[in-house]
């Protein structure tokens, strides 16, 4: 007997050694515990194909079954099951195993010079899995045997649907981590959790037995990307002043999500036009835990600051608050370069000559706070939570548009893309996009802010360039409005914001499809924004402002718009394709490029003209 017959005569006996006594077990059922316990120890040649319609890893257990039944070490009579000269070897056979030496030719996600010149199916498991560089570069374990997060999409042409298919993955999935614990379903379509590598490899093999589809549970496994956080002059940038002085196109009766880290409710910025305790609005801010159900507590605290300052964009107003007594004031700060500390700016005190311009670009809409992300960052931070947002908007909103309750969503958070990864534009998270888009909610995202950075050169040529096809996800969606950064107020002199990602996407499309202010735009502190600007407690009669910088700023002026004409273009509600061409077709060319600017500058005005 060969060593590699001895070997899997090993792993086939120690798999039925594993498998119910008494059960009718079949080949499949022997094949499904082998992976479960030995698919991390394949080498690459046990899952070639061989010209044969099943990997060779199939063909060495069932030949080993064939020899151990000669052996007199497994009885097929009803079903397989060892003899008790089986069992004994089986005890045997694990102690050789146990001291196993695991391939040295594991794969991984490093492409070959060869391939790399072919195109080839994709995996189950996703390339940025496979490779350690990867996973470290998303801030996850480069090891085999560390837990990392993931997202399993579900195979939807599974024979028995999609609950048969969550049924099979959980069982798999319990047997492969020795732990009952029930599985977090995200959007019924995908399941969140963590595995090591080697977990990962036992999962698929295991699931992939039935070789056809129909059979199958599985039909991807993604990284659970970890997410990031990607006004006064700004607001006559756009237009929206004279929208509102004109149209009296002031976003009332809209209600727009904030997917976030949240919204301080106690900033008085939301309080004169009741952004988010109005009856319409009350019952549907969510805080969305992970692999927990969403509950409505935490949803309007803000940790980091961020979902306070973009909410503040969009909807609500200071001035009314202003009105109410004499003594209340403003405290606005803006950011100045720190000599000691780059990376921290200065927070130094600016004059507001008109606060009626601190106001969001609809200042009468609703806002939803959905929760995402925690203060100051978090292992919590991830794709499966954006995903679950999006599954709560759809469900809120019922099976038609005039049930709809939430007509838009902003995502001012994301992850950097690699095409070389999977298809652009088709990652869960942008077609969850793409999925509630079409149930009739316009969704606003931001480009990203990657569209400059350095690169490796020769002698003494310059080493820092503004980078093309730095689209984020979701920005890559097809049916998002995705907006990139320009000047507060003066676009047409400074173009597009050097750190904007820029276009086209990783297949050739055109992004973004606007741009927007996103530099040092002014809305409400919270959070750790706050602690910096007042240190401790807030001043009595005292709202705070401070400034931001990005493209998360620039789909904010977007949102707000969108949501200011739906307020005098009701017709349009449910339409947000429509809205999407209306925005891009009227835009005001800035004179760059389309993988710079789009379709150009965001002007509500000529956008409710145009309609």
């Amino acid at each position: 007997m060969t060593t590699q017959t001895s070997v899997w005569s090993d792993r086939t006996l120690v798999a039925l050694a594993n498998l119910p006594a008494g059960s009718d077990l079949s080949v499949p059922d022997v094949l499904e515990e082998v992976a479960i316990q030995f698919a991390d120890r394949f080498a690459p040649a046990d899952r070639d194909y061989g010209g044969s319609d099943k990997p060779r890893w199939h063909h060495r257990v069932t030949d080993a079954l064939t020899a151990l039944q000669a052996d007199g070490l497994v009885a097929k009579e009803d079903g397989l099951k060892l003899t008790p000269d089986g069992q004994r070897s089986a005890n045997a056979a694990r102690t050789r195993l146990d001291t196993e030496t695991p391939p040295d030719s594991a794969p991984t996600g490093k492409t070959h010079p060869a391939a790399a010149r072919q195109f080839i199916v994709a995996g189950v498991i996703a390339p940025p899995l496979r490779d350690p560089d990867s996973r470290k570069r998303m801030g996850m374990s480069g090891g085999e045997d560390k837990p990392i997060p993931v997202m399993v999409e579900l195979n939807l042409q599974y024979r028995g649907g999609t609950a048969a298919a969550f049924a099979r993955l959980a069982g798999l999935w319990a047997r492969v981590t020795d732990q009952d614990e029930p599985l977090a379903r995200i959007a019924g379509q995908y399941v969140a959790g963590e595995l090591t590598m080697h977990q990962i490899e036992r999962l698929v093999a295991a699931d992939a037995v039935p070789i056809r589809w129909a059979g199958r549970s599985i039909h991807h496994v993604w990284p659970d990307f970890p997410v990031q956080q990607h006004i006064d002059a700004s607001c006559v940038t756009i237009k929206a002043d004279a929208a509102r002085k004109t149209f009296d196109a002031d976003g009332a009766g809209i209600v727009w999500a904030v997917v976030d880290s949240g919204i301080a409710a106690e900033h008085p910025h939301f309080e004169a036009y009741h952004t988010l305790d109005d009856e319409r609005v009350r019952d549907l801010h969510r805080f969305f835990p992970g692999k927990a159900p969403p509950i409505p507590e935490g949803a309007l605290v803000d940790a980091s600051g961020h979902g306070t300052h973009v909410a503040g964009i969009i909807a609500g107003a200071i001035a009314p608050w202003l009105a109410g007594k004499p003594e209340r004031r403003v405290y606005a700060t803006e950011s100045r370069y720190n000599v000691e500390n780059p990376g921290q700016p200065l927070r130094a005190p600016r004059a507001v000559d008109d606060p009626t311009q601190l106001a969001g670009m609809a200042p009468r809409a609703q806002l939803v706070s959905l929760k995402v992300l925690s203060g100051g960052g978090s292992l919590q931070d991830r794709v499966h939570r954006v995903i679950q947002a999006l599954a709560y908007v759809r469900e809120v909103n019922g099976d038609s548009t005039d049930s709809m309750r939430i007509h838009g969503v902003n995502l001012s958070v994301g992850y950097e893309f690699d095409p070389q990864w999977f298809a652009c534009g088709r990652s869960p998270l942008c077609q969850e996009v793409n999925k509630l888009v079409k149930t009739g909610v316009v969704v606003v995202v931001a480009a990203g802010n990657s569209g400059y950075g350095t690169l490796s050169v020769a002698l003494t040529a310059p080493t820092k360039f503004g980078l093309g096809m730095t689209i984020n996800d979701p920005g890559n969606s097809a049916l998002a409005i995705t907006v990139g950064s320009t000047h507060r107020n003066a676009p047409h002199a400074y173009g597009v914001s050097y750190f904007s990602s820029k276009g086209p996407t990783g297949d050739g499309r055109t992004k973004p499809d606007l741009v927007a202010p996103g530099e040092r735009i002014t809305s409400c502190a919270a959070g750790e924004n706050l602690t910096a600007v007042v240190g401790g407690e807030v001043p009595p009669d005292t709202a705070v402002y401070v400034e931001d910088t990005g493209t998360s700023m620039a789909a904010l002026h977007v949102s707000g718009a969108v949501a200011a004409l739906l307020s005098v273009r009701r017709e349009f509600i449910g339409q947000p394709e429509d809205i999407k061409q209306v925005f891009v077709d009227s835009a005001t060319d800035l004179g760059r490029g389309k993988e710079f600017q789009g379709g150009g500058l965001l002007d509500l005005m000529r956008a409710l003209q145009k309609i």
